[in-house]
């Protein structure tokens, strides 16, 4: 039975949504499904080169590209007012950004690379979370997705930097879903395995891609977790590994 697409179930009109990490293979997918579900979305980039084409495929007016830091606090909440002046409020957070360092072990890795995973998976997710659930938490509502990974739940060795900075990242969900669960407020995240990007596939020509979970996949979930069908799930942590 082929996938049935998101926007077919899922109505989120009028509602404002960040995607932050909007550009890469997943983020691309998630706003793109957003979109399709009529929301508006912000979508962050970071770099010039993510941005390159997306002006093109993203030609509805209810997409917005901004270029922002999000391992930067001070430019978290500039991106954070700069939404909430133009809507006055974000209903939904979807965090992407994300970065995979491996291939090491724990003696050869140096502090530096440790630091820059933990800085990237969890001091951005930390930020953004913490400026947008305080405005969620007046509103009395809100959606919070963010990116775990498998890896999170169990290192498969020279992984260590990787692997505990997504572990932390299930823990803060959890603790901020309990923080915010009596202000109507969600908070969740997934949990795949390999993706099945075009960067992946050149990084593991030999793999099996039909194993891997496909963004469009993952973005079916995120969009149900941010619908009023997953208002009892928070705190949660989603398996989404395919077959891998």
């Amino acid at each position: 039975m082929a996938n049935q697409n998101s926007s077919n179930r899922h109505n989120f009109s009028n509602k404002i949504v960040l995607v932050t990490g909007g550009t890469g293979a997943l983020g691309t997918s998630i706003t793109k499904a957003f979109l399709e579900s009529n929301a508006t979305v912000i979508s962050s980039y970071l770099n010039e080169s993510e941005k390159t084409g997306r002006t093109q495929t993203d030609n509805k007016s209810k997409v917005q590209l901004v270029k922002a830091n999000v391992t930067n606090e001070e430019e978290v909440e500039k991106l954070v007012l700069g939404v909430l002046e133009k809507y006055q409020r974000i209903d939904i957070l979807v965090n992407v950004v994300g970065a995979f360092l491996g291939g090491k072990t724990v003696v050869e890795l140096e502090e530096k690379e440790w630091d820059m995973m933990m800085t990237v998976n969890l001091k951005s997710a930390f930020l953004t979370s913490k400026h947008v659930a305080r405005q969620m938490i007046s509103s009395k509502y809100g959606k919070i997705v963010h990116i775990s990974s498998r890896i999170g739940l169990h290192s498969e060795g020279y992984d260590s930097a990787y692997s505990a900075s997504k572990s932390g990242l299930i823990r803060l969900v959890e603790s901020l879903a309990e923080e915010t669960k009596k202000s109507n407020i969600n908070v969740n995240c997934i949990m795949p395995s390999i993706i099945d990007t075009q960067a992946n596939r050149k990084v593991l020509p030999n793999a099996d891609f039909n194993k891997w979970v496909k963004p469009e996949e993952l973005a079916n979930v995120v969009l149900f977790l941010c619908s009023e069908e997953a208002k009892t799930i928070t705190g949660a942590a989603i398996p989404t590994f395919g077959v891998a």
